[in-house]
């Protein structure tokens, strides 16, 4: 396993135990509609059961628990190893436009998450989730939400926001798509697939706003803002 799939792993289970102890603004049931606030217990029992898979992919990755280290794994206490290798910038010959970008984004809805998934064919996580819509744009973007979240310019706030733009939520654990009006798609959390939902960023629960598209995509009139 490779070191990006081992900490895009980790993060995900930063993602889950977030919404467990209920410390993020985010209701945890916009991750897996009808869960009445409360992560599946099936997401809880994985996270948990993969956590040794997950420590043996570090070690072989050159990452301990403890101790000094070259430098700290992002967000994650007490993991030290060598740095992650640094995220190449999104390039490419991209284009289109917000419409675009949720017609991308549709092609894939109805795919199971797949924790670590990298294959359009069986299931994909959230951060490669965005990596394949963008990349049919044109765009290429890490395969990690913590260097995905270094891409393209921020935006200063949910009120600012255009749909294309990236979501981070749960300390950037977790990425989705804003679509506008209210509505964003992601690859949400194991046993979920990949969907259109109700919004539930704002501007307490969202770590970072990123836009992706360049300046002069259209948009449409009725486009900019979110549902606080």
């Amino acid at each position: 396993m490779s070191m990006a799939t081992a900490l895009e792993r980790i993060q995900q289970i930063q993602g889950t135990l977030g919404t467990l102890n209920s410390s993020m603004g985010a209701p945890a049931a916009a991750e897996a509609p009808g869960s009445a606030g409360k992560v599946s217990p099936a997401a809880a029992a994985e996270a948990a059961a993969n956590a040794s898979m997950f420590a043996e992919a570090l070690s072989n990755a050159g990452v301990t628990a403890g101790g000094a280290g070259v430098s700290a794994v992002p967000g994650v206490p007490g993991l030290t190893g060598a740095a992650a290798p640094a995220a190449p910038a999104a390039g490419g010959s991209g284009g289109g436009s917000a419409s675009s970008v949720e017609a991308a984004a549709r092609k894939y809805l109805g795919l199971p998450y797949i924790w670590g998934g990298n294959d359009p064919a069986a299931g994909l996580d959230c951060s490669s989730f965005v990596q394949h819509v963008f990349r049919d744009l044109g765009y290429e973007l890490p395969r990690t939400t913590w260097d995905q979240v270094n891409q393209g310019t921020p935006v200063a706030s949910m009120a600012e926001a255009r749909p294309g733009d990236l979501l981070f939520t749960f300390n950037t654990g977790h990425v989705s798509i804003y679509l506008g009006n209210g509505k964003a798609v992601d690859a949400p959390q194991p046993g979920s697939t990949i969907q259109i939902r109700d919004a539930w960023e704002n501007d307490g629960n969202v770590t970072a706003i990123r836009r992706i598209l360049p300046a002069g995509s259209s948009f449409g009139a009725a486009s900019t803002g979110a549902a606080q």
